[in-house]
This record gives structure tokens, C-alpha cells and sequence, in this order.
């Protein structure tokens, strides 16, 4: 008697078992998986395609590491030459030809005037790990144990990252107002807002009863992205520069997702013009593999020799995934085409406020860009709502968009698509992402209706 094999699963179940395996043998810590339930098997450029055969525009980007997008080919062939060679994947702190051609390349993209008295240490994997090694540096160079950081600020989940993000508490850590246009903390906003939050800063460093302990350094993103898509405004930034320099405060600029034309520039920092004297660097650096390093001014350098160092500093494939990513968009001016693309797309995502009053303001800078929304109410601006945030991204995802939710109570719909992002693909992100907004103001709408009738 012939033995009837069993039919195999269609996509659907397979991709629902996936899920439901991983739901229960998973740290209940898990994030990305928890609101898109996606479970991709192929992608290439802006596309993902899941195990239950639906395809994704995807506008988190590996939450901004891949500036080229998914296995561009350039990425692929620099990753296969380094695995047909022969070389080593892992060499701890030794120096190899690919990492020569990697800190050669990103050296060239840096602003010249802080490459030409630069040192660079390479980190643990994470994007934490770096940040956590850029506040070690500035102590160590100074002295000080004290630390300035932003409200809104993330800077990554390892201890030392955790503690100079927001939300942490820690006695050494000095959070400052950040500028925030549309919810300004001193509640006039525009360059008055930002000009007012530089002079409190200022006040507060010189006031010897103001309580901030000695201070090893300032770290600041030029556009705060997990805190929602805030940009800082060049002219706050050249004060911040001021006041540190003035006060022999080393500045550290997270570069973290920012960095490799992201913002429109190569480095967020260059919009304004400043020169920080440290700079965080990961993500977008390593072509979508870990790769995470400082960069500094070369009279920090006071680490003492053969002091502790990271076990996986040296991923060879990383560094040339990097190089290579680094190098394709410095020579194809990504950042100048994220820089017009991102204006574009923002103006058209501007104009969706006329006809949706949920959406209370839409910003950006390049290929950053963030939608707040907000629940009707009286006065400006109304609060934030992140229920309809949740909603939108539900119904992005329904429609074949992943988009990812940040801001202080995540009610901002964040947008990070590639750098390789086309004219055609930008118009379909933003014609999915107006259905999804329309789709839950509406179903927000008929809830209220319901509350109200009975």
C-alpha cells in the first residue's frame, strides 16, 4: 500500500507556525517582532518578501542600517570576495588589508577638518557598545565623571548607552531641553525656542549651586530619531558647539543613524557646520553587518596600551560590506539625492495635514522623516496619540508598507527608506501610507461614534 505523503503547509500556516514558535520561545523584550508580524525569507533593495508570500516596502531599513537597502550588489560582491579569499573572518584587534581599505574609506568621508587629527577605535558589534566607549574616552581624557545628554535622547541599550538615553536615571547624567519646534519645552518654539534653550544651558553649567557634577562630555544626535524625527536646528547645534568648547566639554555627536547620507549630508553634523570632537559611529558603517567605531580628536587618546578591548572589533566581512556601501554612496551623491527625494516626500506628506486634523506635524531631514499624530483637542498642540500611531502601522502593514513608531509616547510614524530609494517607489510609499491614515482615522472615527451613542 503507497504511503500518501502529507501535503505541505501553505505559506500561510507556515508563517503563522513561525511566528507562534517564536512568541513563546522568545524574551517577552522583543520589539520589532511584536508589531510587524513579518517573517521574511528574501529581499532585495526597498522589497521584502515574507514566508506567507506577501511582499513589503520596507521603510525601517533594519532601523536605518541598510543605507543601500536589502543585498545590494555591491555589499554582496565585497562580502563574497573576502569569503573566496581565504582571509580571516575574525582576527580580534589585528590589522588586515580589509580593514586598512575600510578606515582608508571612511576616513575620505569624514569632514576634513576632523580627519586630519583623527584616531579611531573599533567596538563591540552594537551601536551601544560604541557609545558606551565614546563616554569612557571623554572620562578618561578629562577627569570627570559628569554627562550631558538631551530629553528625547536614545543612544542604545548597553548600560553605559542606556544611561545617557532618556528615560534613565542616573546622577551623573544632566538632561537638557532639546528643541522640539512643535511641543518647544519653553513653549514658544522657532529660534527663539532654540535660542533660550542654549542660554539655560549655558545658565546652568556656570551656576555653582545648579547641581551638574564636572562634566566629561555633551552627546547630542543632530536629528533625534527614536525620540521623533526631531531635527535640531544648525544654529542651536553651533551654540551647543560653543558652549562645550568654551567650557573644555569634549562634544560626541551620535552618528548612529544619521551617518552615511541619511539626513541629506554624509554626516548629520555637516548641516551646521560643527565639528564635534568625538563621533559615533554604527549601522549604516557596516552594510548591514555589525560593525560599530568611535572617532575622535587624537589628544583623547589616553588609553593606556594593552588596556582591554573588544573581542569582535575585527569582523572582516562587516568591513568590507562597509567600505563598499561607504564608497557606492559617497561616489553616486546618495546623500544629495536622499537630500532632494526626502524634501519631496515631506512636502506631499505635509500636505496630507490639510485634510486629516490627526496629523499634527510632519518633519524630517533627507530620508528621516516623521509624522506625528495627535488627538483632536482644544488649544496647540494637542496631545499625542499613540493608539492611532498603532493603527497607521497596522494598516501600513496590511497595505505592504512597514513603517516603525518613535517619539516620546511612540505616536510618530517614522519613514527610513534606502538611500537607493527610486521617484516610483517614493510615490508608492507615500500613496500607502495616506490609505493607512485614512483608513484608521476612520475606524478612530466610527469607535467614537459607537462611545457616544451609547
Amino acid at each position: 500500500m503507497a504511503v500518501t505523503e502529507p501535503a505541505p503547509a501553505s505559506p500561510t500556516v507556515a508563517h503563522e507556525g513561525i511566528l507562534r514558535r517564536h512568541s513563546l520561545r522568545e524574551s517577552a523584550a522583543r520589539t520589532y517582532a511584536r508589531s510587524l508580524p513579518v517573517v521574511p525569507v528574501r529581499a532585495r533593495g526597498l522589497t521584502i518578501e515574507g514566508a506567507d508570500g506577501r511582499r513589503y516596502l520596507d521603510c525601517l531599513s533594519g532601523a536605518g542600517a541598510l543605507a543601500l537597502g536589502h543585498n545590494h550588489p555591491v555589499v554582496l560582491e565585497a562580502i563574497r570576495r573576502v569569503l573566496d579569499s581565504g582571509a580571516p573572518l575574525q582576527v580580534l584587534d589585528l590589522v588586515t588589508p580589509v580593514q586598512d581599505a575600510f578606515t582608508t574609506e571612511l576616513f575620505a568621508t569624514l569632514p576634513p577638518r576632523f580627519a586630519e587629527n583623527a584616531r579611531l577605535r573599533f567596538c563591540g558589534p552594537a551601536a551601544g557598545d560604541a557609545v558606551g566607549a565614546a563616554i569612557e574616552l571623554v572620562r578618561t581624557a578629562t577627569g570627570r565623571d559628569g554627562l550631558l545628554t538631551f530629553t528625547g535622547a536614545h543612544h542604545g541599550t548597553t548600560t553605559g548607552a542606556l544611561a545617557a538615553s532618556a528615560g534613565a536615571r542616573d546622577v551623573r547624567v544632566t538632561r537638557l531641553p532639546y528643541p522640539y519646534d512643535y511641543r518647544c519645552p519653553f513653549g514658544i518654539g522657532g529660534e527663539r525656542g532654540a535660542e533660550l534653550a542654549v542660554r539655560w544651558t549655558e545658565n546652568l553649567l556656570d551656576d555653582p549651586d545648579g547641581g551638574v557634577p564636572p562634566s566629561a562630555g555633551m552627546i547630542v544626535e543632530a536629528v533625534q530619531d527614536e525620540g521623533g524625527v526631531i531635527p535640531a536646528p544648525d544654529a542651536w547645534l553651533r551654540g551647543m558647539r560653543q558652549v562645550t568648547a568654551d567650557r573644555s566639554i569634549p562634544l560626541i555627536a551620535d552618528e548612529v543613524q544619521t551617518g552615511v547620507g541619511r539626513t541629506g549630508t554624509f554626516w548629520a553634523v555637516e548641516h551646521s557646520g560643527v565639528v564635534p570632537d568625538v563621533m559615533v559611529l554604527s549601522k549604516a558603517i557596516g552594510g548591514s553587518l555589525p560593525l560599530a567605531v568611535i572617532v575622535y580628536r587624537a589628544d583623547l587618546d589616553r588609553r593606556p596600551p594593552r588596556d582591554r578591548t573588544d573581542t569582535f572589533r575585527g569582523n572582516q566581512l562587516a568591513m568590507a560590506a562597509g567600505a563598499a556601501t561607504l564608497a557606492y554612496v559617497r561616489e553616486n551623491g546618495l546623500a544629495t539625492r536622499a537630500a532632494l527625494l526626502g524634501a519631496r516626500m515631506l512636502g506631499q506628506l505635509q500636505g496630507l495635514a490639510a485634510n486629516h486634523h490627526c496629523v499634527g506635524d510632519v518633519r524630517g531631514r533627507g530620508l528621516m522623516i516623521g509624522v506625528e499624530l495627535v488627538a483632536p483637542a482644544a488649544g496647540a498642540p494637542a496631545p499625542p496619540d499613540p493608539a492611532l500611531a498603532a493603527a497607521v502601522q497596522r494598516e501600513s502593514l496590511s497595505r505592504g508598507l512597514i513603517v516603525e513608531l518613535g517619539g516620546r509616547r511612540s505616536a510618530v510614524v517614522r519613514l527610513l527608506p534606502p538611500l537607493t530609494l527610486t521617484d516610483e517607489q517614493a510615490g508608492a510609499v507615500v500613496d500607502r501610507f495616506a490609505d493607512a491614515l485614512a483608513a484608521a482615522e476612520r475606524a478612530a472615527l466610527r469607535r467614537s461614534e459607537a462611545g457616544l451613542s451609547h
